[in-house]
């Protein structure tokens, strides 16, 4: 079970350092664009990318402690569940051209919490 766990563990932490960055450093469309679509303030778009900057350190810590891994899964997933509330209140999966990118959120929360599981069945 730990091996699937360390998998899970890499590839979010990856997509999370993938999607936290561009957000801290407000560089490219994703954060221009939770900007103007979502309104979101530089402040917030700047503290949702630490967020996932931060469960990228937690998760690949926590391939040594699991219990921190597991706090960045869950922390990760909490942040996803909150951008799919932001999604649904700008009316994205509604729209058939924004639905795609949309999804991603889902997905991840679903990888998070398959992550934080296994985190504790591997312990």
């Amino acid at each position: 079970m730990y091996i699937t766990a360390a998998v899970l563990s890499v590839l979010l932490a990856l997509v999370s350092l993938a999607a936290g960055v561009p957000k801290v450093l407000l560089k490219g469309d994703v954060p221009a664009g939770l900007q103007s679509h979502m309104g979101l303030s530089a402040a917030l778009v700047r503290f949702i990318g630490l967020a996932e900057v931060a469960a990228f350190v937690g998760l690949v810590v926590g391939l040594f402690w699991q219990p921190l891994g597991i706090a960045a899964a869950v922390g990760f997933g909490i942040t996803m569940i909150g951008a799919v509330g932001f999604h649904t209140k700008t009316g994205d999966y509604a729209d058939p051209a924004t639905r795609g990118n949309a999804m991603a959120p889902i997905i991840l929360a679903l990888v998070s919490a398959a992550t934080a599981v296994t985190l504790v069945l591997a312990m």
